[in-house]
């Protein structure tokens, strides 16, 4: 309210001195005041009109006038100097009409008052004014470097083991983190030491923050939560203070969980940042470092951050007694989607001909996160098509809207360019199901969805994670089978299969260059991936080869390549009939699923399943194989 008031006068304030200087503020035509007495000496003056410190004159025989500012200091009174420099030129001062003279002495007074007095009550009221706001903000400048977390309380904590599913390795290690918080004399009893901290590693969406919290829930303590980037400011020294105060709070609430996302966003390796060592980032590592590992060890607190790059923290904070273990959270395997998808279609209506089992068996590669949005996609279009419960259609549509992109209903395609997707997905599928060593084919059409004109989709029928030689090539042949198709048929490519082209030759290279799978080079890697640690991005790969092995490898990869698309094209041709029977079926129907698919092989003998090891290429996990046109 006082603020307010304040305020309000420092505006009147402004707007009458704004006023008086405009009253006051001269004409086009403006004599000096000394000037205007010389005139009153002379006889030329015969009419003085006064409005406070303004004069309006009017000079014998015109119409025409002029302005005269009184002098401000003082009081000058403008009668009497009139009156004496008259009668000093031998003018009667009664020839000389005044106007305003009775109101002349208030003028002045009120002018004296606006132009001595409202300066001072405006720069007072200005001081005033903020000192009320430099009492309002010191709290706040002197909580600058005060720590954001949020604080959960562990009675109030609803997340628990029970709700992280998928994870069963990750929990087992945890669990034992809970133990050292609800009964730790059973462990000191030992001479075992509290974990200072532990580090949640994993792709996004794998649900290291919810496992965090989970921790926390289960041993009942209280839960701290800040993000890493939520430590550095532009200001010198702050991080560092947030640093502090955070583990203060946290020492004052022990036993306790600090819980740092993302974490990388401070904990980079030191030396690496575009302005030398001395930065702000690393003077909030090094407190980091400090109190996690310093000489103030009899703390019950235990320290949980969660990354997905472990490759850029610096060693100091991985070494034991800081990060004293790293749990990996990886993508989940088929009885892990099984149990996520039951626990995030828990309470929604289902319809009662779906099978999870199924869902998750289409779904690999996806993460806790991918299936909790495949999940939020199928009711979403369950609620669009006026539904009460969710059906197997809603999660099959969802499914390609993640995997393929939205159906592209708009998008008008003429009959010639039909037939020509349809025999390039039609190459890709008969290629994929003669070849042994291909994932089976789960559905097959030349709908348009996101950027492709059509896709092929292969699923493999169980969780694999490792690859070998003879997968990739039957794997490369199948993505060329698409514009083999196209040649063999018309005698001609198109530029629908430029995508195709694109993963095939990358993952040939891979396999010379990272597998060691080339007959003629042998098992060696070659090439060194550089990044800019502080950027976290690879920009460019160092060589060290030589030119003549440069040479071979390009010869190496151009041999695989060509050997598969010899391969693609040897089993369309033994195959053309089907070929031709499976493109007419897409023209028609323009979707075929795996069971209308099977039957058109039904004189071969079914697709063996794969046993043992395949999928994942280096790290990562099986995807589903959508091959656009």
């Amino acid at each position: 309210m006082r603020n307010g008031i304040v305020m309000l006068v420092l505006v009147v304030g402004t707007v009458a001195l704004l006023y008086s200087f405009l009253m006051s503020s001269p004409s086009d035509q403006t004599v000096a005041y000394s000037t205007f007495l010389d005139n009153v000496r002379k006889g030329e003056v015969a009419k003085v009109e006064q409005q406070d410190l303004r004069l309006t004159v009017t000079p014998r025989g015109s119409t025409a006038t002029y302005a005269v500012i009184v002098p401000g200091v003082g009081f000058t009174n403008v009668f009497g100097d009139v009156d004496k420099a008259a009668e000093a030129g031998g003018i009667d001062p009664t020839t000389i009409v005044f106007a305003g003279k009775e109101a002349s002495q208030t003028g002045q007074w009120i002018s004296l008052l606006i132009g001595a007095l409202l300066p001072v009550l405006l720069i007072g009221g200005f001081l005033f004014f903020m000192m009320r706001q430099a009492q309002g903000t010191n709290n706040q400048a002197l909580s600058f470097g005060k720590s954001r977390a949020r604080m959960f309380l562990g009675n109030k904590t609803v997340v628990t083991f029970s709700d992280v599913a998928g994870v069963d390795e990750a929990k087992t290690e945890l669990q034992e983190v809970v133990e050292f918080l609800k009964y730790p004399e059973k462990f000191n009893t030992l001479g075992a030491r509290i974990p200072r901290g532990v580090l949640l590693v994993g792709p996004p969406g794998t649900g290291k923050t919810l496992m965090a919290r989970a921790v926390a829930g289960e041993a009942g303590v209280p839960f701290f939560s800040i993000s890493g980037s939520e430590f550095v400011e532009m200001f010198v020294g702050v991080g560092a203070s947030r640093v502090r105060d955070l583990f203060d709070q946290a020492k004052r609430n022990s036993p306790c969980i600090v819980f740092v996302d993302e974490i990388d966003a401070v904990g980079r390796q030191r030396g690496a940042g575009l302005g030398g060592s001395h930065d702000e980032r690393e003077q909030t590592l090094n407190q980091i470092l400090v109190e996690m590992d310093g000489f103030d060890t009899n703390t019950n607190v235990i320290v949980i951050a969660a990354t997905n790059r472990p490759d850029v923290l610096d060693p100091a904070l991985l070494r034991p007694g800081r990060f004293d273990r790293q749990v990996i959270l990886d993508r989940p395997d088929m009885k892990g989607r099984v149990e996520i998808l039951r626990v995030h279609t828990k309470g929604k209506p289902l319809d009662r001909a779906i099978s999870i089992e199924d869902i998750a068996r289409q779904s690999p590669g996806f993460s806790g996160a991918d299936l909790a949005n495949l999940v939020n996609e199928a009711a979403i279009l369950a609620a669009r098509r006026n539904k009460k419960l969710v059906g197997m259609s809603e999660f099959q549509e969802a499914l390609e809207r993640i995997v393929a992109g939205p159906e592209r209903k708009s998008r008008v395609i003429s009959d010639a360019e039909k037939l020509i997707i349809a025999y390039h997905e039609g190459g890709h599928a008969v290629v994929q199901r003669i070849l042994p060593k291909c994932d089976p084919v789960a559905k097959v059409t030349i709908i348009s969805r996101g950027m492709a004109l059509g896709y092929t989709m292969a699923l493999p029928q169980e969780d694999r994670y490792l690859q070998s030689k003879s997968e990739f090539e039957d794997k490369i042949a199948g993505m060329l089978g698409g514009n083999a198709s196209e040649r063999l048929v018309f005698g001609d490519t198109t530029t629908g299969a430029s995508n195709d082209i694109e993963k095939a030759t990358d993952l040939a290279r891979r396999m010379v260059t990272e597998f060691g799978m080339s007959d003629r080079l042998g098992p060696l890697a070659f090439g060194k991936r550089d990044e800019l640690v502080f950027l976290g991005r690879e920009i460019g790969e160092q060589r060290n080869y030589s030119d003549d092995v440069a040479r071979q490898i390009d010869e190496e990869v151009r041999s695989i390549m060509e050997s598969a698309y010899a391969r693609a094209t040897e089993v369309l041709s033994a195959h053309r009939a089907k070929l031709d029977t499976l493109a007419e079926a897409l023209v028609e129907k323009e979707t075929l699923d795996a069971d209308e698919f099977e039957a058109l092989f039904s004189d071969l003998p079914p697709k063996e399943p794969l046993h043992g090891v395949v999928p994942k290429l280096a790290d990562a996990a099986p995807e589903p194989t959508a091959q656009p046109a």
